[in-house]
């Protein structure tokens, strides 16, 4: 049997994106971080865990595999992200009723916030 352990995505400022996951989801590092590479943990140990990784890859538009983040709270779960430096994304193909909302990270990594519950 397998589970998943940790989320890996990368990064091109580690240190920006330890922080913004870090506030955004109530996590913590693991360990020391490195101008590399970091793993977060959830403070309340309930949950996998974030690996950000050091990459010159661009950024996707349309990335394969992404994070979608519920809450009962999406209005209000939106604004605090983006107060925490995450940015709207004008995505084009919302249905019309769309339960989500496409947002991206400090380093533009995309991901959705799910009206949930």
């Amino acid at each position: 049997m397998v589970r998943v352990g940790s989320i890996v995505m990368g990064v091109s400022d580690v240190q920006r994106a330890m922080e913004f996951w870090g506030r955004a989801l109530d996590y913590v590092p693991r360990e020391e971080p490195t101008e590399t590479w970091v793993v977060l943990t959830p403070a309340s140990g309930d949950g996998p865990n974030i690996s950000l990784g050091l990459s010159e890859t661009p950024v996707q538009d349309r990335p394969r595999v992404h994070l979608d983040l519920y809450t009962a709270d999406q209005a209000g779960e939106v604004d605090r992200l983006v107060g925490l430096g995450a940015s709207r994304v004008d995505w084009q193909d919302y249905p019309e009723d769309a339960d989500f909302v496409v947002l991206a990270d400090t380093e533009g990594n995309r991901f959705c916030v799910i009206a949930h519950g």
